[in-house]
């Protein structure tokens, strides 16, 4: 049986996860130094998840951007 169509998430998995599969963990590992060659994979330590925040939106205009607005043309139709 299928899910109707007005309860599915739209964003699927777009969403940062909580738990990271065993071979995500043993990278995270062997990116810290903790990992020996041999090791069992089993009864691994925890290892924990960095989630990723939202950017900081940029600046409406940069100093370039200040200076160019500076010495622009009043619009069209503006007040003398």
């Amino acid at each position: 049986m299928s899910i109707d169509k007005s309860l599915r998430r739209k964003s699927g998995m777009s969403g940062s996860r909580s738990v990271l599969t065993r071979a995500e963990r043993i990278e995270a590992l062997k990116a810290d130094d903790k990992w020996t060659e041999g090791r069992s994979p089993f009864n691994l330590p925890k290892v924990r998840v960095m989630k990723l925040g939202k950017k900081p939106k940029k600046a409406a205009k940069t100093a370039e951007d200040a200076k160019d607005a500076k010495g622009a043309k009043p619009a069209a139709g503006g007040k003398k």
